[in-house]
């Protein structure tokens, strides 16, 4: 496999390569990790809308699509990464892939449409889960699934409780779900753990 790329795992381009650009921020999600995601969402993913708000690689939001998703929005800032994207949803023959070029802030400050799985996956040295994580709901259809990696602690917002959580080396990933109600104490003390 050539540097600066990544395979799709499972679904309907399993084994297909995604390429994208050598930026220092640009890390896809490993195989190891998405096929742990996957599980927890289950191996199909069909009539389920996701946004892919960091989208990088497209890792995530390809892996997505390949698992029938109806609808997978791409929402990248970085023209090149843009580009590259394209390409693969182009090569791959994917019509249920958007590409849209957009700050996720900017993105998720616009009235749009909701989504039943998110894919959070922001640079570290951001630090943007916190900003994220408020703003977020009015974005998600009830039950709704937001995947998040990040390093070191985050402080969930009331309303968010850990459905999963595990870690690979240094990368903390967490299965999240927004609750329109009060939690349950079960709810609080899982997210307590994060």
């Amino acid at each position: 496999m050539r540097r600066n790329s990544v395979r799709i795992i499972a679904g309907i381009w399993r084994r297909r390569l995604i390429h994208f650009p050598d930026l220092p921020d640009l890390r896809p999600t490993p195989d190891r990790i998405r096929e742990t995601l996957f599980n927890w969402l289950g191996q199909e993913l069909t009539g389920k809308t996701c946004l892919d708000l960091f989208a990088g690689s497209g890792a995530l939001g390809f892996e997505a699509a390949s698992r029938d998703a109806k609808r997978v929005l791409m929402i990248e800032r970085d023209a090149a990464v843009v580009g590259a994207l394209q390409d693969t949803a182009k090569t791959l023959g994917i019509e249920t892939v958007e590409i849209l070029r957009d700050d996720a802030m900017r993105f998720l400050a616009r009235p749009q449409e909701r989504f039943d799985i998110v894919f959070l996956d922001p640079p570290y040295r951001a630090d943007l889960l916190s900003q994220l994580l408020p703003v977020l709901p009015a974005h998600l259809h009830d039950g709704a699934l937001v995947y998040a990696e990040h390093r070191g602690h985050i402080a969930l917002p009331d309303g968010w409780n850990a459905v999963r959580e595990s870690r690979a080396g240094r990368v903390n990933y967490v299965l999240l779900q927004y609750q329109r109600d009060e939690p349950t104490p079960h709810q609080s003390r899982l997210s307590g753990n994060l």
